[in-house]
């Protein structure tokens, strides 16, 4: 299937892939702004581990996909988080290879703040737009990850 005309001319010389890339650069750069100004020395990645975490106990395999980095990569990124005391890292009894990682007490109380840090970026990146061409937008990047990564192709 053709792409329709306007994606398929450079006329703005911008391709989706490009114009996606230079929105989340945007967004990596006003989050860790945005963490900075409020007095939290956090990466991206590390936001977004804390954000994982916050949800429930999670393994490194799954804090690196989440945070788009490797494994090892990862790995130095939760010795930062556990050296600052907002992650502890604990055997699993059934495996003695897998670690469980959730967010300690000073954890759950920065996400408290940080997270908010979070929803002004997200407001800051949807001004102008109404809540429904917001939604809109998310439902068509959605649509657009999903079609990229769907299986059955």
């Amino acid at each position: 299937m053709k792409p329709p005309a306007s994606l398929a001319a450079p006329a703005s010389g911008a391709s989706l892939g490009l114009l996606i890339r230079q929105v989340r650069e945007a967004v990596w750069q006003a989050l860790e702004k945005e963490l900075a100004a409020t007095g939290h020395d956090l990466t991206f990645s590390q936001f977004i581990t804390l954000k994982r975490l916050a949800g429930g106990m999670a393994s490194v395999t799954d804090l690196a996909r989440a945070a788009e980095v490797h494994p090892g990569a990862m790995t130095r990124l939760l010795d930062r988080l556990e050296a600052r005391g907002l992650i502890v890292r604990q055997a699993d009894p059934g495996d003695r290879r897998a670690l469980h990682i959730h967010l300690t007490d000073a954890g759950q109380a920065i996400w408290q703040d940080i997270h908010l840090c979070g929803q002004r970026i997200l407001q800051q990146a949807t001004a102008g737009m109404s809540e429904t061409e917001a939604s809109e937008l998310m439902r068509l990047l959605q649509l657009a990850r999903d079609n990229l990564t769907s299986e059955t192709d």
